[in-house]
C-alpha cells in the first residue's frame, strides 16, 4: 500500500489547530477551552501523545450550536 492511498485529498483534508489557534479563532482565552475539556460541554477535540488538536469543521460546528435568536431560547 503506498502512502498516496492512505492520504486523503487535498480538498478533503482535515484542517487541525492547536489549543491556542482554536481559542484565537471562537474568540476565547485558551485557559476556557482547557476548562470545558475538564467540565465537558466544549468542542470536540483530539488527543495525538500529550498534544490537543481541534478539527477546524469541529469548532465550526461547535460555534453553530450555540447560535440563539433571544434569551427566551435559553431557558
Amino acid at each position: 500500500m503506498s502512502m498516496d492511498t492512505l492520504m486523503p485529498a487535498a480538498s478533503s483534508a482535515v484542517r487541525y489547530l492547536t489549543n491556542a489557534e482554536a481559542a484565537a479563532f471562537l474568540r476565547l482565552s485558551p485557559r476556557t477551552l482547557e476548562k470545558r475539556r475538564m467540565l465537558g460541554g466544549g468542542p470536540r477535540f483530539r488527543k495525538f501523545g500529550r498534544r490537543v488538536m481541534y478539527a477546524f469543521d469541529d469548532l465550526v460546528t461547535w460555534a453553530n450550536e450555540r447560535c440563539f435568536e433571544g434569551t427566551r431560547e435559553l431557558d
